[in-house]
């Protein structure tokens, strides 16, 4: 396995550098898309040895994830690990999708998060928990955490695929359209995150339903 590690970044310039450090410990290649960023999160991820890409404005995640992609997958790799930039993902956990990958179980591992209704924000519970459920009727696999952002995907799948989402959607436009191209999915558990110090840039209601309505046109309507 050849891994190339894609980071969507926006003002996380006290977090960027341990993520790109700790996915460099996997991933012979790493970048960092600074979607716009105001603060110095390109300058932090250049230090810490991430290739930067950088929006000179804020287009949202999945228009950073595409530009990644387009240069990643342009490179010799045989699979993309993706990771958000605010170490809401821990790259200590990196090798529990890579071990999984690598037993020839899932063409596309997920980190799923647990969800407790204690531990973290209502509106992230609720929207997560309910939309996971919507969600994997239109994705045709059983998913827990459809919106996670902390998964390796195949990259020779990965240059199939015709992506068209500009924000938080392009998670779950990228799991349907891989399904429906004949992906195997397969998920680990990943550690319950900590909120206390993160604030999070998703509108639960307003993006988990923009996420469902766009996931009828990608189940029904887009093939490519």
């Amino acid at each position: 396995m050849v891994i190339a590690a894609l980071i969507a970044a926006l003002n996380e310039e006290r977090s960027i550098a341990a993520v790109v450090s700790g996915a460099a410990r996997h991933a012979p290649l790493v970048i960092v898309v600074d979607d716009g960023s105001t603060d110095r999160t390109a300058d932090r991820a250049r230090e810490a040895g991430a290739t930067v890409l950088r929006h000179d404005r804020n287009h949202g995640k999945g228009s950073a994830i595409r530009t990644g992609l387009e240069f990643v997958l342009a490179q010799e790799c045989s699979h993309v690990l993706f990771m958000d930039g605010d170490l809401q993902h821990d790259p200590g956990e990196i090798p529990l999708l890579i071990a999984r990958a690598s037993q020839g179980a899932g063409d596309f591992v997920i980190g799923e998060r647990e969800f407790r209704k204690g531990s973290m924000p209502a509106s992230r519970y609720y929207s997560n928990v309910v939309g996971s459920a919507i969600l994997s009727r239109f994705i045709g696999a059983p998913v827990m955490d459809s919106q996670s952002g902390f998964r390796l995907i195949r990259a020779s799948l990965l240059r199939q695929l015709r992506l068209t989402g500009t924000r938080y959607e392009i998670e779950t436009e990228m799991l349907i359209k891989l399904v429906r191209l004949g992906a195997t999915l397969d998920r680990v558990t990943v550690r319950r995150l900590t909120y206390a110090d993160t604030r999070s840039k998703i509108h639960p209601f307003r993006d988990t339903s923009r996420t469902c309505f766009l996931a009828v046109r990608y189940r029904y309507l887009s093939w490519s």
